[in-house]
C-alpha cells in the first residue's frame, strides 16, 4: 500500500475507506478489470479488538492481519490503495466526481462507494475506553464467546441496555445490569420482568470507575464505594457515523435510534446517483461479514451500473 498520498488522474470507481467494505467493494471492481483507487484513512472501527470473529475462514484472526491481506489481494488485481483521507468531494457537471485529498491534490472518479464507517464513542467512565476491546465488550456475537460464563457486568447509560443485558445471558447467567444515569422509572415493567427470569441482577447507583488488577478488569465501583466483582463489562457506546461526505454530496439521510445514515437501496445506491454507501456508513449493525457483503454488492451494483451507461452512451453516437 502507499503510504504517502500519490494518485492522480481519473478512476472509474473511487472506494472511500479501506476496510472489510471497501476492499471488498475493492476486490469485485478489481475483478471486473476497472480502474479503482481505495482511499485509506486507517481507521478501522475495531482497531482496538484483539481478534476478528464470526467471519467464516477468517474466524479469530486479528483485524489488522485480515485488512493487511484484504489489500494484497486487490492490488493483486491492480487496485491501487493509498494511505490518505478524503477531505471533499463535489459533482462535476457531466455526474461525475471530484475527489479532494488530504495533501491538496484531487481524482476524477466517475463513480463512488463511501465506506467510511463509524466511530464509537464511549461512556466517560474511568477505565471504559482503556479498556475497550479487550474485557469492556460491546457485542456478544463479536466476543461473547471468547468470554463465556464469566462474570458480566452491562453498563446503562440509556434503557436500551436492557435489550443488552438480556442478550448477553446467552452467554452467561451470571449477569449484572449497572443502571448508571437511568433511572427506574426509565425501565418498563415488562423489562424488568424479563431481566427477572433471565436472572440478572439490578444493581442502582451511578458507576464510578473500572476496577483493574494485573492488567485485568476485576470489578466496578459505585460512587457509594461500593465495589462489585466483575470480569468483563459490556457497555453500548454512542455511535457516530461518518456521512460527512455523502452529506456534502445532498445525500438523503434517515434518522435511526442509532444516527444518521443514508438511504440507500439494496445494493447501497444513495440517493445521489452514482453513489454508493456500504459497512457502518450505511448502517450500525453492520459487522464484518455483513460490511464486505455490502462492499460486494455496492461493487456489481456501480459495475454494471458503468457498463450499461457506456454502451448506451455508444448506441447513442451511433445514431448521431
Amino acid at each position: 500500500m502507499t503510504q504517502t498520498p500519490g494518485a492522480t488522474g481519473t478512476y472509474e470507481a473511487v472506494v472511500v475507506g479501506g476496510g472489510a467494505a471497501g476492499l471488498s467493494a475493492a476486490l469485485v471492481l478489481g475483478r471486473a478489470r476497472r480502474r479503482t483507487l481505495v482511499v485509506d484513512a486507517g481507521e478501522p472501527r475495531n482497531a482496538p479488538a484483539a481478534h476478528t470473529q464470526g467471519y467464516l475462514t477468517r474466524d479469530g484472526m486479528p483485524p489488522a492481519a485480515f485488512l493487511a491481506e484484504g489489500r494484497r489481494e486487490v492490488e493483486g488485481y491492480g487496485v491501487e490503495v493509498v494511505r490518505d483521507r478524503v477531505v471533499d468531494v463535489a459533482r462535476d457537471g457531466a455526474g461525475e466526481f471530484e475527489v479532494t485529498l488530504t495533501a491538496g491534490g484531487g481524482v476524477h472518479a466517475r463513480r463512488l462507494i463511501v465506506t467510511t464507517g463509524l466511530a464509537d464513542e464511549l461512556p466517560a467512565v474511568p477505565g471504559v475506553a482503556e479498556r475497550f476491546g479487550r474485557d469492556v465488550l460491546h457485542c456478544p456475537y463479536c466476543h461473547g464467546w471468547e468470554v463465556r460464563d464469566e462474570a458480566f457486568g452491562v453498563l446503562a447509560t440509556t434503557p436500551m441496555a436492557v435489550h443488552q443485558a438480556l442478550m448477553v445471558s446467552q452467554w452467561s447467567k451470571d449477569v449484572t445490569l449497572f443502571r448508571h444515569t437511568v433511572a427506574e422509572d426509565e425501565l418498563a415493567d415488562e423489562d424488568l420482568r424479563r431481566l427477572s427470569v433471565a436472572g440478572v441482577a439490578v444493581v442502582p447507583g451511578e458507576v464510578a470507575e473500572l476496577v483493574v488488577d494485573a492488567d485485568r478488569l476485576t470489578g466496578v465501583r459505585l460512587a457509594d464505594g461500593s465495589t462489585h466483582e466483575r470480569s468483563v463489562l459490556f457497555v453500548a457506546p454512542r455511535a457516530l457515523p461518518r456521512t460527512g461526505l455523502l452529506e456534502r454530496l445532498g445525500a438523503e439521510l434517515t434518522q435511526t435510534p442509532f444516527g444518521s445514515y443514508p438511504v440507500t437501496d439494496q445494493s447501497g445506491l444513495t440517493s445521489v446517483p452514482g453513489v454508493w454507501a456500504a459497512g457502518n456508513a450505511a448502517g450500525f449493525a453492520e459487522q464484518v461479514v455483513n460490511a464486505a457483503s455490502g462492499g460486494y454488492r455496492a461493487a456489481a451494483a456501480l459495475n454494471g451500473e458503468l457498463l450499461f451507461s457506456d454502451l448506451d452512451a455508444a448506441v447513442a453516437r451511433t445514431r448521431t
